[in-house]
């Protein structure tokens, strides 16, 4: 059977005095996010409502105008970008476009609260309805479906929210994105697939007081797993979290399987599976997770996680003297001499004033079948469609001009940690025996291909306890004075007037290829007093001894000798909130038009830490507009100007993606720290995003 055969047979183009029931709905939909769905289209001009066959996932713009206006794909190609024009933001259009969603899990329907399934009706979210349009839209669908079937609009952006919330919910009842975010069984947070024993805890209190720590081989079930766990094989929240904690981005690194799943101790418990070991199993496309009971692995002996395929590789530090130098003086290229956080934060400082010849690279890459994405970045940047490139990229610099800064700041190179561990004889001994124990750890056996593989030979304890000795020196151990003195003269001349400071990890061995180190090292917020700089100094350089960041990095395969430390010391900006966002959707691998924004009205540590349950948006970079997918433990969603202000941060965030991706593709998505105080935007940290895939 054709395609075309197959949508003769299968869809309902016709329903003038037939009502969607249930049954028929089941034979239509398709699947997404384990919701099923029924696409629609309303045609204005015949007086007819389509439903789709939807099993295929097939485009509206497809079926209308292959299966409508008998166009061919080769014509819709040729003018899709008119076409979608004139299907989502023509006020006077012939067709309206939207989507049917089932949901079992309870909303608001007609005359307040159900438990029982109903219909969801939502647009795409780049649509430009009016008020009056998604009123006159609803209630056209709400008269062919079954009226045993509670119907409830779902707006598909903030605008919409903004129209529907002047119509009496008694006439259009509704729910939001953020409504169903919540009531969600499952999110898959990185998909894979895990062989391992299950261990459970039903609170962080319950995991802390356990005497038999997490191995490499355990599938952890918590609440929220908190962020210093050691690296395990899979991950299961038995709470709502985001994907951007630092533990979930730990995840994303490791490549494990990493899901919410609300009901997965009632289903633990059920079948006996705590402390067993069992397969588990996240699809990115799938309705829930998956557990089965297994045999024990043949290596659960093993001490460690076999390691990477690819050894992760650490560009070797300049250790050459340095002085302590402001954000202004630094480049990208200065990360072996500063730390990868440094060079980003100084790079940030160049292009605020100085833009970027790369600004418009993310939108010049094809995206088939458009040949680029121009015409969208000039509407965004309100100029026409047809701007040239020296006016889009002269517009683009002076919105991150205008709306950006990162806050001032100086920068202790690696030269100065390493004269200070130079400094001290018991010091530099106690790093030694660290690297000895370490060496010990690992004895490197050649296999039949004359490869190499590592394999811990001795008591981890040992290298614990040499550890905390290296951290403990480093906080008791004093500056030498000419380090004091030339920190001193560069706290003076580029920090004065500071009232608080804020000091930052910059290592080399962070946010590579294969090793993330999301929240491995420490920063210290809230710093006063030139005497409380120096002991935040001490504790960001002790950070990088930690036994977990210690053990993490063996791991990885990255040698003691080749990680070191450089500290950032900026001044502390207030703020109305803060955040974290990504250039892309992790949650959809496949979307290339939205941010994603995790934001608390209190600190962005509330975010990373996976301490609160930040708010979660959408912002999309190419027609513009913005969701909310969950307000996490706000009562209310953000007002309307700093939405406004948080849609022109995405916007900023897709250009500043384009200058930091490494080669032409500029698909290497940024992970962006941010803090909003009235009509300014403080850029705190930039790190590429490592996706799974």
């Amino acid at each position: 059977m054709t395609r075309s055969d197959r949508n003769e047979a299968t869809t309902r183009p016709r329903l003038t005095g037939e009502k969607l029931t249930t049954r028929e709905f089941s034979r239509l939909a398709g699947t997404v996010g384990g919701y099923p769905y029924v696409k629609i289209v309303l045609d204005r001009t015949e007086s007819v409502l389509h439903f789709i066959d939807s099993a295929d996932g097939t485009l509206h713009v497809k079926y209308i105008a292959c299966e409508i206006l008998g166009m061919s794909i080769d014509e819709l190609a040729g003018r899709l970008d008119s076409f979608n024009d004139d299907v989502y933001r023509n006020p006077d259009r012939r067709f309206q476009l939207g989507t049917l969603a089932l949901h079992t899990r309870g909303g608001v329907a007609e005359g307040g609260r159900t438990d029982g399934p109903f219909l969801s009706l939502e647009t795409v979210d780049v649509d430009t309805m009016s008020g009056d349009m998604l009123r006159a839209f609803y209630h056209r669908v709400r008269a062919h479906i079954d009226p045993s079937l509670p119907l409830l609009l779902k707006p598909a952006n903030h605008r919409q929210e903004g129209y529907v919330a002047r119509i009496p919910e008694s006439e259009i009842p509704r729910v939001l994105s953020h409504e169903l975010y919540s009531t969600a069984a499952f999110v898959p947070l990185n998909a894979g697939e895990a062989h391992g024993r299950l261990r459970v805890f039903r609170s962080e209190a319950e995991y802390r007081a356990d005497p038999e720590p997490l191995e490499w081989h355990d599938i952890v079930v918590m609440p929220r797993v908190p962020e210093d766990v050691p690296r395990v094989s899979g991950i299961i929240h038995t709470e709502h979290t985001t994907p951007l904690s630092h533990i979930n981005v730990m995840a994303t690194g490791w490549r494990i399987p990493n899901a919410v799943g609300i009901g997965a101790l009632d289903r633990i418990d059920r079948a006996g599976l705590a402390g067993r070991w069992v397969r588990y199993r996240v699809e990115a496309d799938g309705s829930d997770l998956h557990l089965e009971a297994a045999p024990p692995r043949d290596d659960a002996d093993r001490p460690t996680p076999a390691p990477p395929a690819e050894r992760v590789t650490v560009d070797r530090p300049d250790l050459s003297p340095t002085p302590v130098t402001a954000l202004t003086g630094l480049r990208a290229d200065d990360h072996v001499r500063f730390g990868t956080k440094a060079a980003n934060l100084g790079e940030l400082t160049h292009l605020l004033q100085h833009g970027s010849p790369r600004w418009l690279g993310f939108y010049r890459v094809p995206r088939p079948p458009r040949d680029n994405l121009l015409r969208y970045l000039a509407r965004q940047l309100g100029l026409p469609e047809d701007a040239d490139d020296t006016e889009l990229a002269d517009a683009a610099q002076r919105l991150v001009k205008e709306h950006a800064q990162v806050p001032r700041g100086i920068v202790l190179p690696f030269s100065l940690q390493q004269g200070f561990l130079d400094s001290s004889a018991g010091l530099r001994a106690a790093v030694d025996r660290l690297d000895g124990a370490l060496r010990g750890e690992t004895t490197d056996t050649a296999d039949a291909a004359g490869t190499t593989d590592a394999t811990d030979t001795t008591d981890a304890a040992d290298t614990t306890g040499a550890c905390l000795e290296v951290q403990r020196l480093i906080r008791t151990t004093p500056l030498p004075d000419p380090v004091r003195a030339e920190l001193d003269r560069a706290l003076d001349r580029h920090l004065y007037g500071a009232a608080e400071l804020v000091v930052r990890s910059s290592s080399n061995a962070e946010d590579l290829a294969g090793f993330s180190a999301a929240g491995l090292y420490e920063s210290v917020a809230h710093v006063r007093g030139t005497d409380a700089v120096l002991d935040a100094v001490r504790e960001v350089w002790a950070s990088l001894f930690s036994p977990r960041a210690v053990r993490l990095r063996q791991q990885a395969g990255i040698p003691l000798d080749h990680c070191r430390m450089g500290v950032v010391i900026q001044e502390q900006v207030g703020a109305t909130v803060g955040g974290v966002l990504v250039t892309c959707n992790p949650l959809s691998p496949r979307d290339f038009r939205d941010v994603y924004l995790n934001i608390s009205p209190r600190s962005v540590t509330d975010v990373v830490t996976g301490e609160g349950a930040p708010l979660q948006y959408l912002c999309n970079t190419m027609e513009g507009g913005s969701r909310t997918v969950s307000l996490g433990s706000a009562a209310t969603d953000l007002d309307g100007p700093t939405k406004e202000l948080v849609g022109r941060l995405a916007l900023i965030s897709r250009l500043l993606q384009s200058h930091f991706s490494p080669d032409e593709d500029y698909a290497v998505p940024v992970d962006i720290e941010w803090a909003i105080e009235g009509d300014r935007i403080d850029l705190l940290q930039l790190r590429p995003f490592r996706t799974a895939g």
